[in-house]
């Protein structure tokens, strides 16, 4: 019987070390621990690691392999064990394990009290980089932003947009995703839902209109409250809004640490 051949295992010449290389944007189903219970989703999965200089290739097939075998519900201390596994099956120092995926939220209207699921982009990542883990969480949360110079100036009514409030949080501690989406939300104009009724429409509309935030009130009022929670190590906070009387977006962003 004749041996395979195991070509990337061979010594390349040129010696020049590689990043990161691994998959990207495997598609696989998930299962997320959050504060509300286990919610299962899609993810987009990058994986990467380092690779030395005299390896010619990394095993590709291992990276497939390992999301295969995982049945843990992933959270911040099984992320880490996942990037952990990774690096011991590709024997490589470092690397990285990226998950973006949708989260939905049920949500309940402020007033006729119906409930509906609202949509948010997270993503969970998990590196190992010069002997140290580091655990990121990213989340863009929809919101409402009405403007104050517009309420100011105006007789009467004022142009409101929707916003995109979007969080970098590097994490000493695990943070849930839960707790991203009622900080930010609680900072904006108004919150957004999936299904209103007529009382619930006149709601939001004179709560947005009595809570006035430029772009910069919104990241420097989410960036005071996450100085103060010392499991975030560094945060990035950028709000893009959709102007509803330009051509073109609103844009801030703080970032700290």
């Amino acid at each position: 019987m004749h041996t395979i051949a195991d070509v990337q295992s061979s010594k390349d010449l040129r010696n020049i070390p590689i990043n990161q290389v691994g998959i990207k944007d495997l598609r696989f189903p998930i299962a997320v621990r959050s504060r509300s219970g286990i919610q299962h989703t899609i993810a987009a999965v990058t994986m990467t690691v380092f690779l030395n200089a005299e390896q010619k290739g990394t095993h590709m097939s291992r990276f497939v392999a390992l999301m295969e075998e995982q049945t843990q519900e992933l959270d911040a201390e099984s992320l880490h064990a996942l990037v952990q596994e990774m690096l011991t099956r590709l024997d490589s120092p470092a690397g990285k394990i990226s998950l973006s995926f949708p989260f939905f939220r049920k949500k309940t209207a402020p007033v006729s009290g119906i409930q509906s699921l609202l949509d948010y982009d997270v993503k969970l990542s998990g590196e190992v980089r010069n002997g140290s883990y580091l655990h990121t969480l990213q989340v863009l949360v929809p919101v409402t932003s009405l403007c104050p110079c517009s309420k100011e100036i105006s007789q009467y009514g004022a142009h409101n947009q929707r916003s995109h409030v979007t969080l970098t949080l590097q994490c000493r501690a695990d943070v849930e995703i839960e707790e991203v989406l009622d900080l930010v939300e609680s900072q904006a104009s108004c919150q957004l839902y999936g299904l209103l009724k007529r009382p619930d429409e006149k709601f939001v509309t004179e709560q947005a209109y009595e809570n006035p935030k430029f772009v910069e009130d919104m990241v420097r009022d989410i960036a005071a409250l996450l100085r103060q929670d010392e499991r975030i190590a560094a945060f990035t906070v950028e709000s893009e809004n959709f102007e509803s009387i330009h051509n073109h977006s609103a844009y801030a962003m703080i970032s700290h640490g």
